[in-house]
């Protein structure tokens, strides 16, 4: 049962990591170099950066520690933290995003750096998702992930051949193409992260293995329209409110109604993105009896009002 419901809610969540904004592009360096990563000035706040190593190896430093990267290998962070990569020591200083060319592309740019026969190759970039903007998911994730794809039968290596292919080969709808693949890529990164941890005693993750709460979690993300109150959940779970309470408070640091509300917002955030819908049937369906108390609640959340929200989305889109 436990592995069941943990599959379950780790398919709602991955389920929501679509992309609604990214930027690539391919980063060739040679000889011995360095390379401050740091989030650029055009990076949206929320973005996920990550690399592609697909020819070569290099090292990454991240809060002060080293990494080898072979090809292959993947590296992300969910939260643009500041960090290094490079070859050797005592390199040349390279600026890739300085040499950006301004967007729109038709093509994935391709920046050449050095004159060394010693190349290192990335795939470069960042994403954006709305499950990052669901905090016990956000919560859930670490500053950095490293996954290698060298592992014989690794069908993720596949994918990166073809990202490859696509740089090299740009046909009609290539950057489209080159979108979904860097998509398919960061949903089975954050899977592997997400099933790799089964120790945690708080957070998300934690909260799924547990019996009583994550059969809580279940029934709320599984039918969220569902007017439930904490009666009904602990007739449903078999736990007093005491006992739920407390499992809730200890694991998520949250109670099962506020933690039902702000799953409820997120839901309406989606909803408002997608479609036309009348902001007073979002709020009703977000559990809101008017839509001025559904108004307070989102700002609280996302620090405007649902309408100006909606707004501002579609002319950033």
């Amino acid at each position: 049962m436990e592995q069941a419901n943990l599959q379950s809610l780790m398919s709602e969540a991955l389920r929501r990591v679509r992309i609604k904004e990214a930027l690539q592009y391919c980063y060739m360096p040679s000889g011995d170099w360095e390379t401050d990563a740091s989030p650029a000035s055009y990076r949206p706040k929320d973005a996920i950066g990550f690399h592609i190593l697909a020819g070569g190896s290099c090292w990454i430093e991240f809060d002060g520690r080293r990494t080898t990267l072979r090809e292959g290998d993947i590296a992300a962070f969910p939260f643009s933290s500041p960090h290094f990569i490079g070859a050797g020591t005592g390199g040349q200083i390279f600026d890739p995003g300085g040499a950006l060319p301004p967007p729109p592309w038709s093509e994935t740019p391709i920046l050449h750096f050095g004159d060394s026969d010693r190349v290192v190759r990335f795939l470069c970039g960042y994403v954006c998702c709305e499950a990052m903007h669901f905090l016990p998911f956000r919560e859930a994730l670490p500053e950095f992930i490293h996954v290698s794809t060298a592992n014989e039968g690794d069908w993720l290596s596949g994918v990166v051949s073809q990202i490859v292919q696509e740089v090299d080969h740009p046909h009609s709808g290539g950057m489209a193409i080159l979108e979904r693949l860097t998509e398919i890529i960061l949903l089975e990164v954050l899977r592997r992260q997400l099933s790799a941890e089964p120790n945690r005693t708080t957070g998300w993750l934690a909260a799924i293995r547990d019996p009583v709460v994550g059969r809580c979690l279940q029934l709320i993300h599984g039918d969220p329209l569902c007017p439930w109150t904490l009666k009904d959940l602990m007739n449903e779970v078999g736990a007093s409110r005491s006992v739920l309470s407390e499992r809730f408070q200890n694991i998520l640091g949250t109670g099962p109604i506020s933690y039902m509300r702000d799953w409820r917002l997120f839901l309406a955030r989606e909803q408002l993105l997608q479609g036309d819908q009348a902001i007073s049937i979002i709020a009703f369906n977000a559990g809101y009896s008017s839509e001025a108390a559904f108004n307070r609640a989102f700002v609280r959340a996302n620090g405007m009002p649902p309408a100006a929200f909606r707004t501002n989305q579609r002319k950033s889109a």
